[in-house]
């Protein structure tokens, strides 16, 4: 039995939220509400909007799950009142001013570099020829060839966005570490988990892992609600 009856799942840049079609069906097949945000990704304001009002609308508490970029989302979004607990699965988690492009800045030394294309009108895209290797490797090259012919393009805004008030500090966190990621280097996973105080688990994955392996993401997810 949980006692947490809502689940909230927010993707993160370029891609939507047919992602979490894996997970979505793990979790409603034990009874969990689950609610799968669209945000536009223009801006990190307009996104934690999106992502207040599905909780708004909750009959109780959720637990709130952001992937990549939604990490900073739900961050940003997470003090909400509905809001018990936080899963990133390969996610940013940022402090207090920090945004993806700080973050992606600070790498480690010698980390792979996400294969982001120069903007173009305040919009980014990913190289669609390294996309299967940076973002999705343990996917099927089908698989990873639609996602790269499909991205959603990613504001700067939401990009540069700054967190205010890090919903980490307030709730109970979960982090999911891909050990494979080359979008999000394991050692950056591992420094933010940390720093938030979050229960970690690792997973041989790319930065694609809810993608991969719903099922392991959704059992942290269940260890959340509980």
């Amino acid at each position: 039995m949980t006692a947490v009856g809502n689940i909230v799942l927010v993707h993160g840049g370029f891609v939507d939220g047919s992602g979490w079609r894996g997970v979505h069906d793990e979790l409603t097949r034990d009874g969990l509400r689950v609610h799968v945000v669209q945000n536009p990704t223009l801006s990190l304001e307009d996104d934690a909007a999106v992502t207040r009002r599905v909780l708004d609308g909750l009959d109780g508490p959720a637990v709130l799950v952001g992937h990549s970029y939604g990490g900073v989302v739900i961050s940003e979004a997470g003090t909400h009142p509905n809001v018990t607990s936080l899963v990133y699965v390969a996610a940013f988690a940022p402090d207090r001013g920090e945004s993806v492009d700080t973050l992606i800045a600070a790498a480690p030394p010698g980390a792979p570099a996400p294969p982001i294309l120069p903007a173009v009108e305040g919009f980014l895209l990913l190289d669609r020829d390294r996309f299967a290797a940076a973002f999705a490797a343990d996917l099927p090259g089908r698989v990873a060839a639609f996602m790269a012919d499909s991205q959603v393009p990613w504001g700067v805004d939401a990009f540069g966005g700054p967190v205010t008030e890090p919903a980490w500090r307030h709730r109970p966190s979960w982090y999911l570490i891909a050990t494979e990621d080359r979008m999000i280097p394991p050692p950056a996973q591992h420094r933010m988990a940390e720093r938030a105080g979050a229960k970690i688990v690792e997973v041989i994955g790319s930065h694609a892992v809810h993608v991969s392996q719903p099922a392991v993401v959704a059992d942290l997810i269940r260890e959340a609600a509980a």
